[in-house]
Formats: structure tokens, C-alpha cells, sequence
């Protein structure tokens, strides 16, 4: 599948070619990350950090835009990551992997006896935030492993450092550096050679030019790590998503779980190709009707519609998790979703901030949500955690105030502009730094 990459320097998203010269500047990454994100996970590149063009606090031009993207998709991050304390922060505000350079190789290589890593930071980094996390990048200029913004090569064989390198990553990373930007096709044989001679997971970049070597690479068993081509339009990733799917295994029906941005599954449909197209279109979740032969939007009739976030493939590409924003019942019974009979979602904290989000848009007559303002909302808080930490005695006790507390606590969340995974994702980071 394709991984789109945001590489930024002086505070823009750029492309260069070869790593050096300017092809593209732009100002949209919010825009950019929230499409990239409907059809896979997002490489986020800090090339000043690669650089070395930080200040003492070893911070760039980017590192504000960076860390306001990083829970905004499934994000991988690098550039200039050289200890581990960088790396567990990046994972701490939100990144799933981060990317490892020139840090993980031994720059003053010698001779065939000295180590080919920096092995004693790769086993912290492993310890402190796990090998799963871990993406080591095995860039090479003529096979030879490239270094400090690829501005140097090492004395080490990419090949042979990337045997040693995936005994420290779940995945390695490989760019053809005199390819990359060029628009002139990968080397294909290159990173046929690295697929051979490893068995982590393998991301290709550097010059792919075109739908077809991405499916090519696909057979071979490697993911895409798309820039050039992408920002100028010389792929889409619809296509490239799609077509990256095995559909002679699924004989042309691919499954789609349709499942809630809280994690709840609420239905299994078949898509073929023409219904991808019109969900990605529409970003509204289509299905083909086996029964009737036919496309079918979901809530075409009822209006209880999916509305896509993204799509996700699975590691054998046969089967496609949906994650939506239901709006309705999803069962054409009237069931919230297909494998219960409740008629409404079951009751969390972001539906029930969805409610009170309502309550406030579209005040009821008699609504007590609408009521409060922002002294007395505060009021109450005051007052329930009081009758929680005082008054509650028994069991059925603690479970009323508390249910009154959190209520008046997301109305207040509300107010302040705060919604609950903003304070998920606070607890996340606080769980990963430790």
C-alpha cells in the first residue's frame, strides 16, 4: 500500500529532488494529512531536523507544525532523530513509529571487522519504546548506506547493513537517493535484492513514478512511500489503494468491516472496485449488493448514511476495515448495528459530549443542558465531586455521582472548546512517556 510522505524544511511542505533542490513548496499540510489519512498511514519528515538546522533546544522550523499533525493520522515521523529521549516524545504526542537515520549506523566504519550499527542506542531505543515502533531507514547512494541528509555514505553495503539493521525494527525503509524526485521509476532491482535478503516489512521510495511499479512493488511485498509523484499528480491514491488489493483472492468482492471512530463494529459488507471508487468519491461508505446485482450506498434510503474517516487494508490486502461516523441506525432493522437489537449507540463519553454538542446547537424546550452557563456549570462540578468524595456510600452511590460528575464535566469540555480525546490523547502521552 502507499504511504504518503509530508516532508517539510523552513516551515513548508516541500519536494525536493535528489534531497537538495526545491521542486515544490506548499502551506495546506492540515488539508494534505486529512486526505492522506483516508487511504493509509502518513510519513511526516523533518528534514531540517536531518539537517542539523536546530536551535539549542534542538527544535526547527517545523517542529511546531510537526507536533500539531501527529494525532491527526496514523503517523510515522523522521528526520533527525538522534536519541531516545527525541524518539519516546515523538511517540508520547502521538506518532506510531518513528524513523531512524544516520543514528542507527556506525559512521566511523573502517573495515569489514568494525560494527555496522550504533548498536547500544538501538537497544535503548528497543527497551525504551519497543523494536514494534521502530522503522530504521537504509538509504542508499550506488548500494552503499547514505548518511547526514544524504549528504555522506558510510562504509557499509545497504544489503548487508540492512540484514543487521531489521534485527532492531519492524520495518526498514529504503530510498534510492539518486532516483529520489526524479520521476524516473525506482530501482527495481535494488529493492527486489533488499525483499530477498530480509524478512521485515520493506518501504521503497525514491522515484516511483507510476501506478503500475506501485502494484509491482506491492507483488513484491513492499509498501510505497509516495512524494513526487503524488504531489504532482502523477498517481492518486485511490487508485494506488485500490488496485494494491489481492482481488483474484477475493474473486473481485473484497469484505469491508464497517466499524465507529469509539472502536464499535456495526456491520460486514462486499465491495468491488466501482464501489471503492464511489465510497472514495462520495466518502460515503458504498457496498455492491450481491442479492441485487448492484452498487448501494449505505442510507441511500433510510439516510442512516457511513461517513468515511478512512480505510485501512489488511497485511494479506483481502480484506478493508472501514472506521465511519454513523449517522442513524446502521441495521436496516433499526439497530444501532448489525449484530445487536439496541436501537441507539451504546452510551460513551464522546456520545454523550455529541449530545450535549447538540443540546447547545439546536436548544429543546425544556432542556437542561441548555441552561447552563459557564458560573454554573462550574458550580456543579464543584458541588458533585463534593456529594462523590463525601456523600457516596454504597456502590449505586458512587455510580450516580460519578455519572453526574462526568456529565457536567463534558459540558464544561464543551464549553472550553476541549472534546474527550483531547484528554485520550493526554493520558496516551502520559502513559508513553513513562
Amino acid at each position: 500500500m502507499v504511504i504518503s510522505s509530508i516532508d517539510m524544511k523552513d516551515g513548508h511542505v516541500v519536494q525536493l529532488k535528489n534531497g537538495k533542490d526545491l521542486v515544490l513548496q506548499r502551506d495546506d499540510a492540515d488539508a494534505l494529512i486529512n486526505d492522506f489519512n483516508k487511504y493509509g498511514e502518513v510519513a511526516i519528515i523533518d528534514l531540517d531536523a536531518a539537517m542539523r538546522h536546530t536551535d539549542e533546544k534542538g527544535n526547527t522550523a517545523n517542529t511546531k507544525l510537526l507536533k500539531s499533525l501527529l494525532r491527526k493520522a496514523n503517523v510515522r515521523v523522521g528526520g533527525g532523530i538522534r536519541d531516545v529521549k527525541k524518539a519516546r516524545e515523538l511517540i508520547s504526542l502521538g506518532a506510531e513509529k518513528v524513523i531512524i537515520g544516520s543514528a542507527a549506523w556506525n559512521a566511523e566504519r573502517k573495515s569489514e571487522s568494525d560494527p555496522i550499527l550504533n548498536v547500544e542506542f538501538l537497544e535503548e531505543l528497543n527497551k525504551t519504546i519497543g523494536k514494534q515502533r521502530v522503522i530504521i531507514s537504509v538509504d542508499a547512494i550506488n548500494g552503499m548506506i547514505a548518511l547526514k541528509g544524504w549528504t555522506e555514505t558510510a562504509n557499509i553495503k545497504m544489503i548487508d547493513g540492512a540484514k543487521e539493521a531489521e534485527k532492531y525494527a519492524s520495518e526498514l525503509l529504503f530510498t534510492c537517493v539518486e532516483k529520489e524526485g526524479c520521476m524516473q521509476g525506482t530501482d527495481m532491482g535494488m529493492v527486489k535484492e533488499l525483499r530477498d535478503a530480509v524478512k521485515c516489512r520493506v518501504v521503497a521510495a525514491g522515484g516511483v513514478n507510476s501506478l503500475e511499479q506501485i502494484v509491482e512493488l506491492e507483488r513484491m511485498g513492499c509498501d510505497v512511500q509516495l512524494g513526487m509523484a503524488l504531489y504532482t499528480g502523477k498517481v492518486g491514491l485511490k487508485e494506488s489503494f485500490i488496485n494494491c488489493l489481492d482481488w483474484e483472492k477475493v474473486n473481485g468482492m473484497v469484505p469491508v468491516i464497517a466499524q465507529s471512530t469509539s472502536g464499535e463494529v456495526l456491520m460486514m459488507g462486499y465491495s468491488n472496485k466501482e464501489a471503492l471508487e464511489k465510497t472514495f468519491d462520495t466518502e460515503k461508505l458504498t457496498f455492491f449488493s450481491r442479492t441485487r446485482n448492484t452498487l448501494w450506498t449505505k442510507g441511500e434510503t433510510s439516510g442512516n448514511f457511513l461517513k468515511v474517516v478512512k480505510l485501512r487494508a489488511d497485511c494479506d490486502r483481502d480484506t478493508i476495515l472501514a472506521t465511519v461516523e454513523p449517522h442513524g441506525p446502521t441495521c436496516h432493522t433499526g439497530s444501532w448495528n448489525c449484530f445487536s437489537s439496541e436501537a441507539i449507540a451504546k452510551s460513551n463519553m464522546e456520545r454523550l459530549y455529541e449530545v450535549i454538542s447538540e443540546r447547545f446547537a439546536n436548544p429543546r424546550p425544556g432542556s437542561y443542558t441548555a441552561t447552563l452557563n459557564d458560573k454554573r456549570v462550574r458550580e456543579k462540578i464543584m458541588e458533585e465531586a463534593e456529594e462523590l468524595t463525601d456523600d457516596a456510600e454504597t456502590k449505586e452511590d458512587f455510580i450516580w455521582e460519578t455519572a453526574d460528575l462526568l456529565y457536567f464535566m463534558s459540558v464544561l469540555l464543551y464549553k472550553e472548546g476541549v472534546n474527550w480525546q483531547d484528554i485520550y490523547n493526554e493520558l496516551d502521552r502520559r502513559h508513553k512517556e513513562k
